[in-house]
């Protein structure tokens, strides 16, 4: 029965109207934002071409009508409008204006998502992973053993979360170290280690993010958040040196360290100093966590940031990733709560910020042929998301701009084939 309903949705795909389009609004008229990414996916799936249409009524997709994909946007939950093919070619129309701040991005294959993430239960969810549940995106989970085994070559898009690359186990200790998980936690990553033939977490650690890094420079899509974007870049940097105190790896640092670090090597930031402090929560001072409500007085009353609005037919990679029905999105914390802008280098593009606070939320940078997007903060939809809370309800955040950027990140490699204009 499978196999001939296949063959029915080949049939009806092939046989969509040329009279009418679907269009899926993604402006204030939109019931469930993020499930309609997953209607473009699942069209995406079914080897449909989806129009992007960028800055277009909050970034709103285009389909040729077929009933399936008319049944599945009902099913789901999604609003969705049958428009006749003059209006389609109207939209086109005025999009094409260049007066008009507007794109048509054909959206051309699904990519293939995998989520770094232990295998171990961990005390805290995972943004990402929920929203690709929620939007029924499919994705599969892997770790240090797939990386280091040459799996990533498999896949198009890579997702990192709550991950600490330097071996500190996300500096949790003076916290944690009696809680069972973060003593399982870090039984699990040297058992891990040994068995993969390093001595350490930390070099497991710096040889999977190398792993990483040459993924993106062979033309992988990197997405990050959390703590993963500065401890990630902090690994690359201290490459040869300890950085890692005695409780964490059994032994000492290397002495001054701070002076030997390599920032040639990282994909976003510079200059900056590494903590020394074993019980400070903060890994560098790249991470805002200990600035932004001392200094600049930031708090859940007026934590906000903006997304920068980008020339939708010069720009077209950051207006793809700042596709939005809001321009200002609502704060959140998480390990990595800011990233401050003294230290983001000069190439890197800085898409979202918190100008009063002096940070950057949402960045993006090319590398060697691919490129790396990374978003600061835990849970767009959870302000001060604490170890052990239980999971974001996502049901009862369908709309949420925060999420929305996560989801442009996951589309954006559908485009590979679409040209940034120089």
């Amino acid at each position: 029965m499978k196999k001939y309903f296949f063959v029915f949705l080949f049939i009806s795909f092939s046989l969509i109207s040329q009279a009418a389009y679907i269009l899926i609004p993604m402006d204030l008229d939109q019931k469930d934002h993020l499930k309609a990414y997953g209607i473009a996916y699942w069209t995406l799936k079914h080897d449909v071409e989806v129009h992007w249409l960028l800055n277009y009524r909050g970034g709103s997709f285009m389909i040729k009508d077929a009933k399936e994909i008319e049944n599945e946007c009902t099913i789901r939950g999604v609003s969705f409008e049958v428009i006749a093919d003059s209006k389609s070619t109207a939209i086109l129309t005025e999009i094409s204006d260049p007066e008009v701040n507007m794109e048509d991005v054909k959206l051309e294959k699904a990519p293939k998502v995998a989520v770094y993430s232990p295998k171990t239960k961990q005390p805290w969810d995972d943004a990402v992973t929920l929203v690709l549940k929620y939007a029924e995106i499919p994705y599969d989970v892997i770790y240090d053993e797939e990386i280091l085994s040459e799996k990533l070559a498999t896949y198009d898009w890579l997702h990192l979360h709550h991950e600490d690359f330097t071996g500190q186990y996300g500096k949790f200790w003076l916290s944690f170290r009696y809680a069972p998980w973060y003593q399982e936690a870090q039984r699990a990553q040297e058992e891990s280690a040994h068995k993969l033939g390093f001595e350490k977490v930390s070099q497991m650690k710096l040889a999977v993010a190398k792993k990483i890094r040459d993924f993106t420079a062979g033309g992988g899509y990197l997405f990050a958040m959390c703590s993963a974007p500065d401890s990630y870049d902090i690994a690359l940097s201290a490459e040869g040196e300890d950085i890692c105190e005695s409780m964490f790896d059994g032994d000492g640092t290397t002495p001054n360290y701070n002076q030997k670090l390599d920032y040639s090597k990282t994909f976003a930031f510079t200059n900056y100093t590494l903590s020394t402090n074993p019980s400070e929560y903060a890994k560098s001072n790249i991470d805002t966590y200990l600035s932004r409500e001392k200094k600049y007085g930031v708090n859940k009353t007026n934590d906000l940031f903006t997304l920068f609005e980008f020339s939708a037919k010069w720009d077209v990679v950051p207006t793809m990733l700042c596709q939005n029905h809001e321009q200002v999105i609502k704060g959140f914390w998480g390990q990595t709560v800011g990233f401050d802008k003294s230290f983001i280098k000069p190439n890197v593009l800085i898409m979202g910020e918190n100008k009063a606070a002096n940070e950057a939320r949402y960045i993006h940078g090319d590398y060697g042929k691919g490129t790396f997007t990374f978003y600061s903060g835990h849970d767009p939809e959870d302000y001060q998301h604490r170890v052990e809370d239980p999971p974001t309800d996502l049901s009862l955040h369908p709309n949420s701009p925060g999420y929305r950027l996560i989801l442009n990140n996951v589309l954006f490699p559908a485009a590979k084939k679409k040209k940034q204009k120089t």
